[in-house]
């Protein structure tokens, strides 16, 4: 086992969440959107924050393989929930930068970073994500 960490919640949207060892603690709230007051973090923000750290960290692993300087890198993660069938679900937008790259050395960069990142592992067929070189 590499690593393991623990966070736990009370009181869901509206409530409080931390992490184990309380490294890291905020207020949640329900976004205005869907009929909160905005005050607060939401999941889906902390879930855009660590697809975004741990995607990047996979360009930097392969950037090299592409010729591609990945220091210069910026991923970005949009993450939109929405009413589905039964529910809610998310959907993930994954983009990546580099300025002055080549568009097409990039886009293999970016298609080979989702197949390594654990975060694209684990939602791979399970909500939609799309690629997107900028």
């Amino acid at each position: 086992m590499a690593y393991v960490t623990k966070a736990t919640s009370k009181g869901g949207r509206a409530g409080r969440a931390h992490l184990e060892g309380n490294a890291l603690s905020l207020a949640m709230g329900l976004p205005k959107e869907m009929g909160g007051n905005g005050e607060g973090h939401n999941p889906e923000q902390l879930f855009a924050i660590g697809y975004a750290a741990c995607f990047n960290q996979a360009v930097l692993a392969l950037a090299k393989k592409h010729g591609l300087d990945g220091q210069s890198a910026e991923v970005s993660c949009t993450v939109t929930i929405d009413k589905d069938e039964t529910s809610f679900g998310l959907k993930a937008d994954m983009s990546l930068k580099i300025p002055g790259a080549e568009k097409d050395k990039v886009q293999a960069l970016l298609e080979d970073a989702h197949k390594i990142c654990p975060y694209s592992k684990a939602t791979r067929g399970n909500i939609p994500v799309t690629l997107t070189v900028v």
